[in-house]
């Protein structure tokens, strides 16, 4: 008597976002001969890199300049790495191409639904026994679908809703002046001629610091703690992010203190003299790259 021959169905997974992470997912989930279904709100790929004049709330914005903080060397998928021609750290038009090669190269794309948002996530009745979810979408005539998958991954990003506490400013309701959120910047001339203040020494901030400058009347940097500055290049000319995450060097800081570290960045960047002298130790908070 012949044995009843079993099939063994592929697990379908649900992944929330074609950004740079939502790519990787599909990718890792084929090689896992898993079923990866894509939910993608945009009509691209790229999420935080895809570059958009017009921004769009719920969904990340960057600026026209903005140049990647992470090397190439550090930055590129494992399996595929970024062209030779392309520059240690890059425009974001250039991120941007990287991603639709590597979407290209795999094969990516038919596993993405494009301009469909998903509007929830539930656990089935069954879940105890089962662990699928039932995860409901809409198109863009606001038609719904419900479908069960057996395991939902989040690549949202976190830079989507900006943080805007007004109510820390007394008196910014009679402020006659503009005030904005970082994500809502695209480009500097709007600043032409006006004293501007940029709050918060984060990546953003020094950076929208720097290019304003360039047309503003005067520019203020404003810090409550101070930031420890590091430069992107080290020894030999690496970049900085390269050389030094490796387990030597883990262990090699390891050994040092803590304050012996911190004075010798003081020696190459003395932090007194622009004002950025910190009281918290290095790496405690985000640090600014010149």
């Amino acid at each position: 008597m012949w044995g009843q021959m079993q099939v063994k169905m592929a697990k379908r997974v649900a992944i929330i976002g074609a950004g740079a992470s939502g790519l990787e997912c599909i990718k890792c989930c084929l090689d896992e001969d898993l079923e990866p279904v894509c939910f993608e709100k945009s009509n691209d790929i790229g999420g935080l890199w895809n570059f958009q004049e017009k921004i769009t709330d719920g969904s990340a914005s960057i600026y026209k300049s903005l140049v990647s903080n992470t090397s190439k060397e550090m930055m590129c998928y494992s399996d595929f790495p970024f062209p030779d021609n392309c520059s240690n750290y890059m425009h974001h038009s250039k991120v941007m191409k990287y991603l639709v090669l590597y979407a290209t190269h795999f094969n990516l794309r038919k596993y993405i639904r494009f301009a469909t948002n998903v509007c929830s996530i539930t656990r089935r009745t069954d879940f105890s026994t089962t662990g699928q979810w039932d995860v409901v979408t809409s198109d863009t005539e606001g038609n719904l679908e419900t479908t069960t998958f057996d395991a939902i991954l989040v690549c949202t990003g976190h830079h989507a809703d900006p943080h805007l506490p007004l109510d820390t400013f007394p008196g910014i309701e009679k402020f006659k002046g503009h005030y904005m959120h970082s994500k809502d910047y695209k480009e500097p001339l709007k600043f032409e001629g006006k004293r501007v203040v940029i709050i918060g020494i984060g990546s953003s901030g020094v950076d929208l610091a720097a290019e304003i400058s360039q047309h503003a009347k005067q520019v203020f940097l404003s810090t409550r703690r101070g930031t420890w500055v590091i430069n992107r290049v080290a020894e030999r000319g690496y970049p900085v992010d390269m050389m030094y995450n490796r387990r030597f060097y883990n262990l090699f800081f390891s050994t040092l203190t803590t304050s012996l570290i911190q004075r010798m960045l003081n020696n190459r960047f003395d932090h007194a003299n622009y004002g950025l002298q910190c009281t918290h130790r290095i790496y405690l908070f985000h640090i600014g790259a010149d």
